[in-house]
């Protein structure tokens, strides 16, 4: 390759590493008190090791924030969205963390509604000030789940991409496909929950939001 060449390239290829977005865009950081929502379903609620074990009371340890657990045990994502607009005006949180979704999977509901639903959530938070972290669910497969190789449902890297939210991806699926931190197939134990909030607060660390 000339010099030349590789002088009119190396803009391009800046652009491309650029856009792979291998290293998550630094947020700003948020200061403990600050209240942070975390809306979900029954493994954000805590389901099979109590509310006082679920991941975010363990996160709001972890970083001092104000940690909402908005989790309703079978919530959809419909749910959820129906359900936001209270919340964001009760608790003016600075960030959304956003894990909902996995019952949809379970009753097969329409792949569709679930991204519509999920993509007017994450709209909402922003339009009311907030910051917001999207959280991958893994599709529904028992199998996957007996074989300990549960994966995320593609639609949240897709949908992270398309609105260009930071996106915590591997967290559930890591603790589910793992029998000792789970209490049931869907459910984490208060280990799983633990070892959730930790890597999560890790993410968030290394995006900017919890302070180094």
């Amino acid at each position: 390759m000339t010099r030349r060449r590789a002088v009119l390239l190396a803009p391009l290829a800046a652009a491309l590493l650029a856009a792979c977005g291998r290293k998550p865009k630094k947020a700003a950081a948020l200061p403990a008190g600050t209240p942070v929502l975390a809306l979900g379903d029954s493994i954000t609620f805590g389901t099979g090791a109590g509310t006082e074990a679920s991941y975010p009371s363990v996160l709001a340890g972890l970083t001092g924030w104000k940690v909402v657990n908005a989790g309703v045990p079978g919530d959809t994502s419909a749910g959820a969205l129906a359900r936001l607009p209270a919340l964001l005006q009760e608790h003016a949180p600075a960030l959304v963390l956003v894990s909902i979704g996995g019952n949809d999977f379970l009753r097969r509901l329409p792949l569709a509604e679930t991204r519509a639903n999920l993509r007017s959530i994450c709209e909402a938070a922003v339009t009311a000030g907030a910051q917001v972290v999207l959280v991958a669910v893994p599709e529904a497969n028992a199998m996957a789940a007996l074989a300990r190789s549960l994966a995320d449902h593609a639609m949240y890297a897709e949908l992270a991409a398309e609105m260009k939210l930071p996106l915590y991806a591997g967290g559930w699926a890591a603790v589910l496909s793992d029998p000792a931190l789970r209490s049931d197939p869907i459910h984490a134990n208060g280990a799983g929950y633990g070892k959730f909030a930790r890597g999560l607060a890790d993410y968030l660390r290394e995006i900017g939001l919890v302070p180094a």
